[in-house]
């Protein structure tokens, strides 16, 4: 029976063998970052575990590749970002779609507290940002990394960072008010 790990071509076991524990020592002190940042997306557990999942199948057959592995955190954030964010557009098309073939337009119903509404309000707010922006506030604020963290899990500069969590924050502020 074939491994995953024997379906890289071209590895001596023993190289195919490193890799795959790489891999997995990688893996495990990310695993909980990519279903963060799947999460901040879609907001909905099982999406964001399936996409999490997802991400973890195309790195783990692309990993070979990876030119610098110390950057995995950084590569595995982005690829799941964007993960999530197909899936988002995906579901929105769906929902599009199945509501022009209802022939009415979806209602929400927001039976709970305050709170709730607040918050619902919020990630409202936060879906209108553009993506770059969107991604910073949520590493950021939501997930509490720090401005140095969501720098380098970008690949951009932590001025980069701050002032696009500026401009978020601004325009979350006026779209709230």
């Amino acid at each position: 029976m074939e491994t995953q790990a024997g379906r890289l071509i071209g590895l001596s076991d023993v190289d195919r063998d490193d890799l795959a524990r790489e891999f997995e020592t990688r893996l495990v002190e990310s695993s909980t970052l990519a279903f963060r940042v799947a999460y901040g997306v879609l907001r909905h557990r099982e999406d964001a575990e399936d996409v999490a999942q997802e991400a973890f199948v195309k790195a783990y057959r692309s990993f070979r590749h990876l030119r610098d592995r110390t950057r995995f955190r950084a590569w595995l954030v982005r690829m799941t970002w964007r993960l999530a964010l197909d899936r988002q557009r995906t579901e929105r098309r769906r929902l599009t779609r199945d509501t022009a073939h209802i022939g009415g337009a979806a209602t929400v119903a927001l039976d709970g507290p305050v709170e709730r509404l607040r918050a619902h309000e919020l990630w409202e707010a936060i879906d209108s940002l553009p993506d770059k922006l969107r991604v910073v506030i949520v590493l950021a604020n939501i997930e509490g990394h720090s401005v140095g963290d969501v720098g380098s899990l970008q690949g951009v500069p932590a001025g980069t960072v701050k002032s696009r969590l500026f401009s978020a924050r601004r325009r979350s502020k006026e779209r709230l008010q």
